[in-house]
């Protein structure tokens, strides 16, 4: 398996098992973003999709059509972290709703007819993946003569999610 594909495995693996991610779009005047939770279907070769309401600023800023926007991850034990690039857009498709709802989404909603009920389609192009390694078992290895730089660069790469 080549780095790359190593890298975006251990980046499917990590977000399906916590699915926070900072959402916001590329070209937004002051670059905010916000925290989201992102779902993806099987083997991961479609978009991301994220449930929002129509109040939220960043579900009106993608209003009038598509938009460029940037996804930042970090796993839960901070071993991982990821910047996605992709494409975003409100696609309110009735049966992708209801294959996606489940009761940690319906808690949100007054059901999934709710009027203020938003789903964001995330396209996930090119990705930065940064796998970091234990500081301590670092350091170890490190005082053991390891390079770091040399061992960090297997760690880091640029990859195509879609």
């Amino acid at each position: 398996m080549s780095k790359e594909a190593d890298l975006a495995e251990k980046f499917w693996k990590a977000l399906k098992s916590d699915r926070t991610v900072m959402l916001g779009l590329a070209d937004h005047e002051n670059g905010r973003a916000q925290p989201m939770t992102a779902v993806f279907e099987g083997d991961h070769s479609g978009p991301m999709w994220i449930f929002s309401a129509v109040d939220v600023d960043l579900v009106q800023a993608v209003a009038d059509g598509e938009h460029d926007a940037l996804m930042h991850f970090v796993s839960k034990g901070h071993d991982l972290f990821a910047t996605i690039e992709g494409r975003m857009r409100i696609d309110n498709d009735r049966e992708t709703i209801e294959r996606l709802w489940n009761p940690f989404i319906a808690a949100w909603y007054e059901g999934k007819d709710d009027p203020k009920l938003r789903l964001l389609r995330f396209e996930p192009g090119d990705a930065q993946i940064w796998l970091n390694e234990n500081s301590l078992f670092a350091g170890v290895k490190m005082m053991l003569g390891a390079d770091p730089k040399k061992d960090y660069k297997d760690k880091v790469g640029e990859v195509r999610l879609q």
